[in-house]
Parts: structure tokens; sequence; C-alpha cells
């Protein structure tokens, strides 16, 4: 399993627009393939640090998932309105993978 973490720097004057982003993402993600662990806005802290967290088995199955995403219709309007908008300014993608499995007691 490999894990993605998309760290976006956003406007913080268009939080809410990020908000509806993830919302959006949280619909399309899923439907199209990946295990998606959630999308997560600014709080408490920096204003402009947002993130996006989602596994797939494998890179074969990443690009799989990207085909899916790109042609379906709230995934292609949710680009849209990212581009239309600029509330993202800055997004980077961090491949991981899970190195202290397995969790909890073993005895």
């Amino acid at each position: 399993m490999l894990t993605c973490i998309i760290r976006y720097q956003i406007d913080p004057t268009k939080k809410a627009m990020f908000e509806q982003y993830a919302r959006n993402w949280g619909q399309a993600i899923p439907r199209c393939g990946a295990d998606l662990i959630g999308y997560y806005a600014p709080h408490e802290g920096s204003s402009t640090l947002a993130y996006g967290i989602y596994n797939v088995a494998s890179l074969a199955d990443y690009e799989s998932y990207r085909t899916r995403l790109a042609a379906d219709p709230l995934g292609q309007e949710n680009y849209r309105f990212a581009q239309q908008e600029k509330f993202l300014l800055r997004e980077d993608r961090t491949w991981l993978k899970l190195a202290s499995a397995p969790h909890g007691d073993q005895n």
C-alpha cells in the first residue's frame, strides 16, 4: 500500500472554497478507486497549509485511478473550479510507504 500526501498552499481568504473542493474530492476519489483518508483544511497555526491523503495499492493502480478521476464529471468540475477560483497557490505530492506495521501488542 502506498500513501499519497498532497500538501497544498492555499489562499487564506478562500478557505471556504478549498473546503468545497475537499468535499467534492470526498465523493469523487473513492468512486474512482482510491482509499481516501481525508482532506484537511487549516484550523490552528498556519492559515495557508492544507492536506489531502489517500492510499492506493501500487503506482499502477494510481495510474488507473488518475485516468478514472480525469474522466469523472465531478473530478473535471473540481479541476475547473480550482483553476477558475485560484485558491490553490501550490500543490506538492509525496509518496510514502507504511514502515511501522504491524501496530499494537504482538503478544
